[in-house]
Formats: C-alpha cells, structure tokens, sequence
C-alpha cells in the first residue's frame, strides 16, 4: 500500500468532511482554502464527504499513519452529526493510527466517545501552536487523555518558550478538573515544526526552529523537521543549488537572511541534518463491542 499523502510526517490524509473557519494568525494563507478557492467552492462551507471518501480507512489494510482532518478540523462543532461515524471507523481500524490536530483543543473534551477512556491506543491528538500567545492550546492538551500527544508547530511564525509543557511544568488542570502536580513531567510526546510554503508565505528564523529543536533535546522529545517552507537562510541557499537573482526577494528575520526559494529547493535540513523524529510505537489496541 503506497502514501497518498505527500506531508512527511503522515502516510494518508484522511477528510471525512471539509470546510474550516480560520482562528488565528496561522491559518491566514492556509493552502485549503487556496484549492477551495481554485475550484469554485467556498472554503468556509463545512461539508461531508461522500461515501467512498469517508469509508477509505476501510479499504487500507496495512499498517499505516492517518492525518484525519487535513482539509478541516475534526473538532468543529458543524461536524458533530457525522463525528460518531468517524470515531466509529477509528474503532474498526486498529492498524492505523490516526493523528488528529486540530486547533479548537478547548472542543476535545465534549465531543471524545463514550468509551475513550484514558484514550484510543491509535489516536494521536495535537494542537497546532504558530505564536507564544497560543500556546493556551497546550494546556487544553494537557488535560485530556491520550496515548500521545503532539504539538505542530507550522507554520511557525515566531519563537516558542516550551518549558511549561517539556518538564518545568509544576501544575494544570487534569482530565477530571483535579489539580496534578509534577515535577519533569512532558504533557508532549512529539513536536513538529516547519516553516510556511505557499503564497504569501511568511519565513521562519533559524533560530526558532534550533531553540525548539534544544528544549526537545533537553526534555527527551522527539523532534520532527518538516520543512523550511518558501524561505530558507540565505547562506544556505548557494548549497542548496539556488542561484542568486533579482526575482528571489530577501527578508531579514530575527537577525537572519532569508531568501525566497519555494519549498521544493529549500528542502528540509537543519544545520546540515533530517530531523525524522517520532514518538515510540505503541502496541496497537484490540476493541470490544464493534458494532458492524
């Protein structure tokens, strides 16, 4: 079974519905709505998909990653008809994994199944953080159960003091409102980062990228390097087979020169190495009660 997706980090991409409203800074040159568009359909109309679309999980037989939702959120509160047909094809494939991100983590709570427990052993949930001042996102994380959670940092429009949520946190507000206190305690299993591709795109500094590569290391995380996105350093651009031109525009971001290259020729080193990082497999779940 071959991907059908080219994100790096994922196997499939998997919509049962499309259609999204944008929240926040990152969502600005979101490539959906840049395809809605160029096809005549409103990106903001939240629709599901047909049949075929929706079941595909079925038809995957081997053992494989699931971005749910990439044309949408899967917490959006449009789709709560059609969610429990979707948690329902999340329970009768055990052998994928399903990643959910969303940015509505503050939605999780409410629309999690009846038998969620301390979670699905196949479900990663994530939030998406492209700015400091959401990094509130997390604490919602924090405080629902599940077998990995993970943070996607793209595009990443600034620095991230990640801290709280890579050992240093002292307290938040658990699953069933109590108080937990810990010490190096990580409420993050996997951070992704990755810069802005596109029109428009904005360019990402070297060093936000290092500085959250540096508090993963420090807290044992694994780090995933999506990509440079548009832009990349300019001091790199010569290695990386791009030659100078009066048509390649250049930014100076966070003491940084970054040159506009497109995504294909920025690629996805940092400082020199693939970072292809991921949170360790668990063993896949066996669930009760399917219900045909």
């Amino acid at each position: 079974m071959g991907r059908n997706s080219g994100i790096e980090w994922t196997d499939h991409t998997w919509n049962p519905w499309r259609g999204c409203i944008k929240v926040s800074a990152g969502c600005a040159n979101c490539y959906m709505y840049r395809e809605q568009r160029r096809w005549g359909k409103d990106p903001r109309q939240i629709v599901l998909a047909a049949d075929r679309t929706f079941q595909a999980p079925l038809r995957w037989k081997e053992p494989a990653r699931v971005f749910t939702c990439s044309w949408s959120d899967f917490f959006l509160e449009e789709a709560d008809e059609w969610r429990p047909k979707a948690w329902e094809i999340i329970r009768q494939t055990p052998h994928l994994t399903y990643q959910i991100l969303t940015k509505r983590p503050y939605a999780i709570r409410e629309r999690l199944p009846a038998d969620w427990g301390m979670g699905y052993e196949n479900v990663w949930l994530g939030v998406s953080v492209e700015l400091q001042n959401q990094t509130f996102r997390l604490d919602y994380l924090a405080g629902v159960p599940a077998r990995v959670k993970f943070l996607s940092a793209e595009p990443l429009l600034g620095p991230l003091n990640l801290g709280r949520w890579l050992g240093e946190i002292e307290s938040f507000i658990d699953y069933d409102g109590a108080t937990a206190i810990g010490g190096g305690f990580s409420s993050i299993d996997w951070v992704i980062v990755g810069g802005e591709s596109g029109p428009g795109a904005r360019p990402m500094s070297p060093n936000w990228a290092q500085e959250i590569r540096r508090q993963c290391s420090w807290a044992g995380v694994p780090y995933f390097f999506k990509q440079w996105g548009a832009w990349m350093p300019l001091r790199h651009a010569s290695r990386a087979g791009v030659k100078p031109g009066r048509k390649r525009p250049v930014q100076v971001v966070d003491g940084h020169f970054m040159q506009r290259v497109g995504r294909k020729a920025a690629g996805r080193e940092l400082d020199g190495k693939t970072y292809d990082e991921y949170p360790e497999a668990t063993h896949q779940p066996q669930f009760e009660n399917l219900e045909a």
